[in-house]
C-alpha cells in the first residue's frame, strides 16, 4: 500500500503528525521545514511523496504554499486497521452519536503476568 510507504521514512512521518496536530488550516512548507529542521529542497521531495500518496493536500495562500493532512484518508485507513486487521475481541470502532465521530475502543488484550513468589 503506497500509504505505508510514504510513511515509514522518518522525514515524512514527522511532517504527517506535524500536520495532524496543526489541524485543517495546515502549515506553510517554510514553517514545516523550520520545525523539522530539514533543507526546503529536502522536505519538498518528502511532502511530494506524502501527496502522491494522498495523505496530505496543498493549495497556494498568497506565495506560500500550504499543506494540510487529508482526514478522511486517514480515517478511513485506521478504520481499515481496526475493522478488517484487529480481532473483534480487541478492537471495535463505533460512531458517538453527540460529535459524529468514529471512537476506536481498545480491550485490555495484554493482561500483566501473575507475580511469583521466587
Amino acid at each position: 500500500m503506497i500509504m505505508f510507504d510514504a510513511l515509514s521514512q522518518e522525514t515524512r512521518l514527522r511532517a504527517f503528525r506535524l500536520l495532524v496536530q496543526a489541524g485543517s488550516e495546515g502549515l506553510a512548507a517554510g514553517v514545516i521545514s523550520e520545525q523539522l529542521r530539514t533543507p526546503h529542497n529536502t522536505l519538498s521531495f518528502h511532502l511530494n511523496q506524502l501527496s502522491s500518496a494522498g495523505i496530505i493536500s496543498s493549495r497556494k495562500r498568497g506565495r506560500s504554499v500550504i499543506y494540510s493532512a487529508n482526514f478522511e484518508l486517514t480515517r478511513d485507513l485506521i478504520e481499515f486497521m481496526v475493522k478488517d486487521c484487529c480481532s473483534v475481541a480487541f478492537a471495535s470502532i463505533r460512531e458517538d452519536r453527540k460529535t459524529g465521530c468514529s471512537i476506536i475502543e481498545l480491550t485490555n488484550c495484554c493482561e500483566p503476568e501473575a507475580k511469583t513468589g521466587h
